[in-house]
């Protein structure tokens, strides 16, 4: 299917905007936002947001990319993952002016482009579904506890480990320190829900709350998955969320930025075979 791509600028709150529309000849009425976190910028790292783009245009999903406010090519002042549902809803209104049949839209986010999704879909109705990748749910003491479970007893049990101890080249002074930072850390708050107020119960009252259909992506290799995995495994929203129907888990053999072709077309296929199936859009 032939693509266009469109380069333009968006207004937001005053501050000038820049995206990059990827719509196919005839687009369908379900488009997708993609919601950049971290450092990035619109293209992404590996060049995946672009990439990703570009497979959905294909198959027919008009698809647009932005740099929020403060960041990449866009102007004014860096809000912060938190508080850019403005930038995610005038975002919406650019797609919408570029492809004007599409009515409605999923959101795609990857870390905490992915908790930015969760926190400015709510209320937006255009917003029909959310696709998740390795959502950013981080506090001090959930990165103690997931760095604990899986990188320190990982290590115990490996050969590699005790080679190095019994040749003496370990550093124990740094070692023992660095463990003992991490106990103090974890064991703060050690099993206890997620406080009222912080950003996982935020991102999970957000999501268990958002009532549309959502594709949540983990991967194995990643610690922000696996402090995701530790934070809902416990009594609270994101626990909720992730035992709710509508809600769509998927374990990928991929490291947090899916950093290879392997792994960014797995992902790029689950988005696609899930919003075949939520939306009945092959």
């Amino acid at each position: 299917m032939s693509t266009s791509e469109i380069p333009f600028f968006f207004d937001c709150q005053g501050a000038s905007l820049l995206a990059v529309a990827s719509v196919p000849a005839q687009p369908k009425p379900l488009g997708v936002v993609i919601v950049v976190g971290g450092p990035q910028y619109r293209v992404g790292s590996h060049r995946q947001f672009l990439l990703l783009a570009r497979s959905l245009a294909e198959k027919g999903y008009a698809c647009l990319r932005f740099d929020y406010r403060g960041m990449g090519d866009s102007d004014g002042p860096r809000v912060g993952f938190e508080a850019i549902g403005a930038d995610i809803a005038a975002a919406i209104d650019g797609l919408q002016r570029n492809a004007p049949s599409v009515t409605s839209v999923v959101l795609w986010g990857l870390c905490d482009g992915a908790a930015a999704a969760a926190l400015g879909a709510n209320g937006d109705r255009r917003v029909r579904g959310l696709a998740l990748f390795n959502p950013w749910v981080r506090t001090d003491e959930v990165a103690a506890q997931a760095r604990l479970k899986s990188y320190y007893v990982s290590r115990v049990l490996s050969r590699a480990f005790w080679k190095k101890l019994l040749s003496g080249k370990l550093g124990y002074t740094s070692s023992l320190r660095s463990f003992a930072d991490n106990v103090r850390r974890a064991t703060s708050r050690s099993a206890a829900p997620a406080p009222s107020g912080t950003l996982p119960e935020r991102v999970g009252i957000a999501l268990r709350d958002s009532r549309v259909p959502v594709l949540l992506g983990l991967s194995k290799r990643d610690a922000v998955a696996a402090e995701f995995r530790l934070v809902s495994s416990r009594p609270g929203p994101l626990d909720e969320f992730r035992r709710q129907d509508r809600t769509t888990e998927i374990e990928f053999e991929a490291d947090h930025t899916f950093s290879c072709k392997a792994w960014r077309d797995a992902a790029a296929d689950a988005t696609l075979d899930w919003i075949s199936r939520e939306f009945g859009m092959a």
